[in-house]
Formats: structure tokens, C-alpha cells, sequence
């Protein structure tokens, strides 16, 4: 990730400074030290009556060509279980309802730094399955024998409700 060099509210360089016990991003326009947080993001467990798991390939970096769970990022005024909803549909053109949270990861991005990940396990959905938005294919596979998963944090996911449900 590149460091950021100049305040983004009044544009003036930024230096490092030791605050609030530890080395921060600071600006002595504005008087204050510059925030950086991980991006929040969703990504959703979908399972078929076979029990198998939905899966998108990915058509765009990181990760291009690889396999993920459905998901995306959280869009401002947007609540995590919104935009995990938003996001099925656009990648899989399905509608569903989430069962029920699965919890909170991080995920190292390079572009970001740092991927705060919310994760929904998703029993009940409809529609016609077709890979949409930044996904080139989209398909159902076995637990035991998934692709090349894109990220760590969704293995744990399908692994945790794979679990679950044996």
C-alpha cells in the first residue's frame, strides 16, 4: 500500500508523529493525526440443498481468475447485511435471506492494507444463477473438493459452516 503524503482536507503534507502511543500520519495544518482504518466488506456463505457451496470466479485483480464467496464492499449509508445482500445479487443475480451472522475478519489487501470482513451464511435464496458484476463464472461445488480459493478468510468461512453442517 502506498503511504499517503498530503491531508485528504486540506491537502497539506503530512508527517509521522508518535500520538495516541504510537507512530500516526499527522497533520500540523489541521492539527490532527489522519486515521487510517480497514475497508469494511462482506462476503456471503451460500449452501444448496446438496450442501454444496456457491462460489464466484473472480474477473478482476487481486486475485483474477481465482474462486471467493460472494461479496464485496460496504458502500457509505449502506449496513453490512444491505450491502452483503446488494452484493449476492449482483455477482450471482440471486435474492436471499441471511440465516445468520458468522462473524468479523481481516483479510490483508495490498491496494488497502487491511479488509475488515463481515461474513453471512445465507440458507434460503431464489433466482437464476449467472455471474454478474465483477465475476465471470459462478457455480456450486462440494466442500471437499472447492478450487483455489482467492482468500484465506473465506476458507475459514466455508470451513465453519461446513463444519457445522456435517
Amino acid at each position: 500500500m502506498q503511504k499517503k503524503l498530503f491531508c485528504p482536507y486540506c491537502g497539506s503534507r503530512l508527517s509521522e508523529k508518535f500520538y495516541e502511543n504510537r507512530n500516526r500520519l499527522f497533520c500540523s495544518h489541521c492539527n490532527g493525526p489522519i486515521y487510517e482504518n480497514p475497508v469494511p466488506a462482506t462476503c456471503l456463505v451460500v449452501i444448496d440443498d446438496k450442501g454444496w457451496v456457491l462460489l464466484v470466479q473472480r474477473s478482476v485483480d487481486p486475485q483474477k481468475g481465482l474462486w471467493c464467496l460472494p461479496g464485496g464492499f460496504i458502500e457509505l449509508g449502506e449496513s453490512p447485511e444491505i450491502a452483503a445482500l446488494r452484493e449476492l445479487y449482483e455477482e450471482t443475480g440471486l435474492t436471499g435471506q441471511i440465516h445468520k451472522p458468522l462473524g468479523v475478519m481481516t483479510n490483508p489487501s495490498q491496494l488497502y492494507d487491511s479488509v475488515l470482513l463481515v461474513g453471512y451464511w445465507i440458507k434460503v435464496y431464489s433466482g437464476n444463477l449467472i455471474a454478474g458484476d465483477d465475476a465471470c463464472d459462478a457455480a456450486y461445488f462440494p466442500p471437499d473438493s472447492l478450487p483455489e480459493i482467492a482468500f484465506e478468510s473465506h476458507l475459514k468461512f466455508i470451513r465453519g459452516i461446513t463444519a457445522a453442517s456435517s
